[in-house]
């Protein structure tokens, strides 16, 4: 398998902090996203590539495997382990490289490693083994799964029941979560070898567009249509808004394309309920299509008087 820097793949120095990795997870999964890029595969692999980087890096005891162990990262545990009685006999602690692993137990990788501690046969690792001595416990496989949710379910925070490879996992989904962000689940993979831990769940989410609503961070951005009167004599109108109606004032004279905020109207922060981003109205000033006779003498009218001012 050939190394992946996950440093360079993510574009950050190898001492970049959690927020650092975060920022720059997000910028390039949005940039290789499949959705935008739905017929490039390079991007596809990219963004792949992205989330594996995201999932070692943003979790601290991945990450100080794999800056130690490098592409062997996934078999540290047993390495570790298998090296603990050599280091006994030094008398010294010691740390190892990719290329220890290889040199210690061949380029066969982690099947000679277990011939190294059990024997050619693999006697002690297994059911049934009648070999003495104390038998080594591994950590189940870590599991990846994507669960799809519309943009307004996650708006408030419920609880889902998934079926993992046959598993009932009651789940809370927080409100603000957001699209590409991956969460863990501890205990929830592949199960352990000679009674070792399970695994972990790795759920990555995926945010379905909404029709009416786009999402920018915490922050909504909506169109909003006005009728032609209301934009140029000014009045009120209701805004539909993810938390009810609100009821606005239109100033008269409002152009076509102008722009409102509405403080505290948009998605909530993730694990923060009671803090939100804000609402941006568009408007969009909807001109008759079909005009009566008597409107059309009145736009007339108006016309020639604004042509003698």
């Amino acid at each position: 398998m050939d190394f992946i820097d996950y440093y360079s793949l993510l574009e950050i120095p190898r001492n970049a902090s959690q927020e650092e990795i975060k920022k720059a997870y997000r910028k390039l999964a949005r940039k290789y996203h499949p959705d935008l890029n739905p017929d490039d595969k390079e991007a596809q692999r990219k963004f792949q590539a992205i989330n594996e980087a995201n999932e070692v890096l943003s979790d601290p005891e991945k990450r100080k495997k794999y800056d130690q162990f490098g592409k062997e990262w996934k078999h540290a545990d047993a390495y570790q382990q298998g090296g603990a009685g050599r280091s006994r006999e030094r008398g010294r602690s010691q740390q190892y490289s990719s290329e220890d692993f290889e040199q210690a137990f061949g380029q066969g990788g982690f099947s000679d490693f277990f011939e190294s501690l059990f024997g050619a046969g693999g006697a002690g690792f297994g059911g049934g083994s009648t070999r003495s001595g104390s038998r080594i416990r591994f950590k189940g496989q870590d599991l990846n799964a994507h669960l799809e949710l519309p943009l307004r379910e996650v708006f408030t925070t419920h609880k889902r029941t998934l079926d993992i490879n046959g598993k009932k996992i009651r789940l809370t989904i927080h409100a603000g979560v957001e699209d590409g962000q991956t969460i863990r689940i501890k205990g929830h993979g592949g199960e352990g070898v000679n009674g070792g831990p399970g695994g972990d769940l790795y759920i990555t989410f995926r945010i379905l567009p909404d029709p009416i609503y786009k999402r920018e961070g915490n922050d909504l951005y909506k169109t909003e249509k006005i009728g032609l009167y209301t934009a140029v004599l000014g009045g009120e109108i209701l805004v539909d808004t993810l938390t009810g109606k609100v009821k606005l004032k239109v100033p008269a004279g409002t152009q076509n394309g102008s722009k409102v905020k509405l403080k505290g109207k948009g998605f909530p922060l993730y694990k923060k309920d009671d803090i939100f981003g804000d609402l941006y109205l568009t408007y969009q000033i909807n001109i008759p299509r079909h005009l009566s006779e008597e409107e059309k003498k009145l736009f007339t009218q108006l016309a020639n008087l604004k042509t003698h001012e």
